[in-house]
């Protein structure tokens, strides 16, 4: 076995730089239920050991800690509650309460509703959170709005507001990319230069197409996606662009705004073949994930798992430009030994 010449951190920041690391980099999701799973299954005290066993190269986010007015149990800054559901192999929460959901006009919402401040938190400890992380990739920042409007609103009304109410989307989606802005802004003013990941997400896709039209997601998306990633770039910062399913017809325009890696490269989706994606964005865009969650990973063997990990070492990994990963959280319904195999595939056969 060859001998790693690099730290996680400098594996990370080779493959984004569209340099050859020693090894590709091994990132790690995971529910909290099969994290322990594994844990069990390999005897390891902790999350750091098991990381270390299996040579995964997990970065670490960074943050704020939140010092604002009490919260109700169960409630978020927004004012959205939520719950516990129980799905057999563990447990998620479900937003159940929506505070803007009657309300039709950006004058309502002004007059009934206040918005987080960026002073409800507090900044100063994180440059504390690096000690000890010296070696690893840095997270911090970043923004998900629609996934938070949709919340605030109910999810049938935020996508049909798209269509019959366009002047709310517009006012609240300035509220919460202004607020993830000013967030994003203070953690790069603590720790300048240092940090080498900025998420900004937004889930365009379903299983088969996107979830909105392309002229939708350039009204209201990527202009103020565009001024985070252009912040995010002026920090130093790489752009890490989630975005589950069929994503394909937008990532033109992804690449025009400017995002530096695409995760998590759902393939079985229509149109996000591998093959493809390499081809035509391999020399703009660094991958990430491609660990299939709805077939090989909970349900394959581990033989199928192995040929996944080797094609995807092949296909999206030549030349560089690829972190190994999960395509979404492991889940427990999958057999720890497909985690572990996916893992030991990488690092016998991802040197470069």
């Amino acid at each position: 076995m060859p001998k790693e010449t690099m730290t996680p951190r400098e594996r990370w920041l080779a493959v984004l730089n569209g340099e050859k690391p020693d090894r590709v980099p091994m990132d790690y999701w995971a529910t909290e239920e099969s994290t322990q799973k594994l844990l069990q299954h390999l005897g390891c005290s902790d999350t750091q050991e098991l990381f270390e066993h299996l040579h995964i190269d997990r970065p670490v986010s960074v943050g704020p800690r939140y010092v604002g007015p009490s919260l109700p149990p169960d409630t978020d800054v927004f004012g959205c509650r939520s719950r516990d559901i129980e799905y057999g192999t563990g447990i998620y929460r479900e937003c159940i309460s929506h505070p803007l959901a009657e309300y039709e006009t950006v004058e309502e919402v002004e007059a009934n509703y206040a918005w987080p401040d960026p002073d409800w938190w507090d900044y100063s400890d994180i440059p504390d959170q690096l000690k000890g992380n010296e070696d690893k990739p840095i997270a911090g920042g970043g923004s998900e709005p629609f996934l938070t409007y949709c919340h605030l609103r109910g999810q049938e009304r935020g996508y049909m507001d798209l269509v019959i109410n366009p002047e709310l989307v517009h006012y609240c989606l300035d509220k919460l990319f202004d607020l993830r802005y000013e967030d994003t802004r203070r953690i790069y003013e603590q720790i300048p230069g240092q940090v080498d990941i900025t998420w900004v997400a937004e889930d365009l896709g379903s299983q088969e197409s996107l979830l909105f039209s392309p002229t939708q997601i350039r009204e209201f998306l990527l202009p103020r996606m565009k001024r985070m990633i252009d912040l995010a770039h002026q920090a130093g910062a790489f752009v890490f662009h989630h975005s589950d399913g069929a994503v394909r017809e937008i990532l033109p325009d992804m690449i025009d705004a400017g995002i530096d890696v695409l995760n998590p490269v759902q393939w079985r989706c229509v149109g996000m073949d591998r093959e493809g994606l390499k081809r035509d964005f391999g020399d703009k865009l660094a991958f990430h994930g491609a660990m299939d969650n709805q077939y090989t990973l909970p349900f394959g063997t581990v033989e199928e798992v192995r040929q996944e990990v080797l094609d995807n070492l092949r296909i999206l990994g030549a030349g560089g430009g690829y972190i190994l990963s999960p395509c979404h959280n492991i889940q427990a319904v999958g057999p720890p030994e497909n985690i572990v195999a996916m893992y030991e595939t990488g690092y016998e056969y991802g040197w470069q």
